[in-house]
């Protein structure tokens, strides 16, 4: 016999982990194996066993009391037998030099015939052992050790098939949480187009790939920003300012949202919504006046706990325009969704001439909204750029169709009266 060089032992134990092995229950497939070795060789014991660190564990055994599943490794013969390339066959295990001390034959079970054959797995690490034992010397005729050899190989294919079946389980598991990845990241992509898109817009973004710019008749844009927010920039720490401004922002958004408004973009400090797209309705102007109202009513209610702080206050320009829009996403990597047109020039006029912490419309907006909210009219305004403009004050929804003392929320005669309820 010529044992095999020594390999890394560390590399064959973790090569024997792959197949998750050690300490499970029988198979009727290894049990299968042994018997037929025992037949073959006509030996009353066959076992199909595993080494690690410290044992000699039988996967299979027949011939051996069923309580008798392990063994300690430095006083088996299969320790041998793992070391070597080829079988090991041993007529007179008590004649042998390397074996006769063996507490296993020197004593109880006082083993004499053994025939074992290591089972190499398909990078050559040695797992454990296929053999057959007896009690008595016992000579085997070449076909059956033969046998003993197509035998272990039966016994590694069983294990090969386990160990495909785990990689096979595992990329399975890899797929599915690949999958859930992928369908998380789609989910967050497609929450993401969201945000920034109307839903209507990121449908079409995500089917076709772009979005045809699209002529919107009946819009109405609001237009707001802050007077002096330089000053204010001058006072506060930008850390402070710009979570006030996202504060403020924030609000606006959840106030558009509620009126029905889609919010367009943030310049600086300025704010961008409309409604009437990129879905047309009939409330359009009405919603636009209802969060205006709300806004100014937002940021009064914040100043007067600035004031309190002795902080400066924050005075909100707001104006407001009906007309028509070309609307359309650009950008390639971020995507915008963006009017543009003389509406939204005039609201931005409009914006510009009017008091800090009131809501200043035109003539168009009045048109659809003078029987539901009370109005100071300004006469003809200069603007640049665009000439004399009719513009007025918006102050409040009338008394009788508001649900608070303000003038800031509808009640459910206002909306029957708009037609829409």
């Amino acid at each position: 016999m010529q044992d095999a060089p020594s390999v890394n032992e560390t590399d064959r134990l973790a090569a024997l982990a792959l197949y998750r092995i050690m300490d499970t229950p029988p198979e009727f497939a290894f049990d299968a194996v042994t018997e037929l070795a025992a037949e073959i060789c006509g030996c009353p014991v066959a076992l199909i066993s595993l080494m690690d660190e410290r044992r000699q564990w039988m996967k299979s055994k027949y011939g051996l009391p069923a309580d008798y599943t392990e063994c300690p490794r430095e006083i088996t013969v299969c320790s041998a037998t793992l070391c070597s390339n080829d079988l090991i066959y041993v007529p007179d295990l008590t004649i042998h030099e390397r074996y006769k001390h063996l507490p296993i034959v020197a004593e109880e079970p006082h083993i004499r015939f053994y025939c074992g054959m290591p089972l190499i797995n398909r990078e050559g690490y040695a797992l454990g052992t296929l053999c057959v034992v007896g009690f008595e010397p016992h000579e085997l005729r070449p076909s059956q050790r033969e046998a003993v050899r197509r035998l272990s190989q039966q016994a590694m294919a069983l294990l090969e098939l386990r160990r495909q079946l785990i990689e096979r389980d595992a990329l399975l598991e890899e797929l599915a949480q690949a999958k859930t990845s992928a369908e998380q990241a789609r989910d967050q992509s497609d929450d993401l187009l969201r945000n920034i898109l109307p839903q209507k817009v990121a449908e079409e973004l995500k089917a076709s790939g772009h979005v045809e710019p699209r002529f919107h008749e009946a819009t109405t844009i609001l237009y707001a920003d802050f007077k002096e927010f330089t000053l204010l920039t001058e006072t506060l720490d930008p850390a402070r300012l710009l979570a006030q401004l996202d504060q403020n922002f924030g609000r606006f958004d959840d106030i558009s949202k509620t009126n029905r408004l889609e919010t367009i973009k943030t310049i600086g400090d300025a704010y961008l919504c409309a409604g009437g797209l990129p879905e047309s309705n009939r409330t359009h102007a009405i919603d636009a006046c209802l969060a205006s109202l709300q806004m100014q009513a937002f940021i009064r209610n914040a100043n007067r706990q600035r004031e309190k702080l002795r902080l400066p206050s924050w005075e909100l320009r707001i104006g407001v325009n009906s007309g028509s829009v070309i609307a359309g996403v650009v950008g390639q990597r971020r995507f915008t969704y963006d009017i543009w047109g003389n509406s939204v020039n005039v609201a931005q006029r409009l914006e510009e001439a009017c008091e800090p912490g009131r809501v200043n419309i035109s003539a168009s907006t009045l048109h659809h909204v003078e029987r539901l909210f009370q109005t100071e009219p300004r006469g003809q305004v200069e603007v640049k750029h665009i000439g004399a403009v009719d513009m007025y004050f918006l102050d409040r929804i009338r008394p009788e169709f508001s649900a608070d003392s303000e003038g800031h929320m509808p009640n459910a005669e206002f909306w029957r009266a708009s037609g829409t309820a």
